[in-house]
């Protein structure tokens, strides 16, 4: 039987490392990133001394993936997998609410943008 941690930690959220708002890192520079999956948001404020989005979600733990021919292949988010081969989901990044035309390894971090990571089929 499966133990229900918690009513807003059922499906694809139950194996999440935070279920809520939370502050990470330490560092000079200081950015919001929205992690998105189903209809549940939770948003991390990062401080890093990094130069891109990538390194500081990696430096705090936040994404994990894998080397591929466009850089950084997120697999995995927040501890929330998106696995495109299983069920054709796999993990969107947004700046400013556009799509990104870079990934998060290849994205400097610039102050005031809103960054989104988004679990997508």
């Amino acid at each position: 039987a499966e133990e229900n941690k918690s009513a807003d930690a059922d499906g694809i959220w139950a194996g999440a490392t935070y279920l809520e708002d939370t502050e990470l890192g330490e560092g000079a520079k200081t950015f919001t990133v929205e992690v998105k999956a189903d209809e549940k948001t939770v948003t991390f404020t990062i401080h890093t001394d990094e130069k891109t989005v990538g390194a500081a979600l990696i430096e705090n733990g936040l994404i994990a993936g894998e080397d591929g021919e466009f850089g950084l292949y997120i697999k995995s988010v927040n501890g929330i997998t998106a696995d495109y081969n299983a069920d054709q989901t796999y993990w969107a990044f947004y700046i400013n609410g556009e799509y990104a035309t870079s990934g998060v390894d290849t994205t400097d971090i610039t102050e005031g943008a809103e960054y989104r990571l988004e679990r997508t089929r």
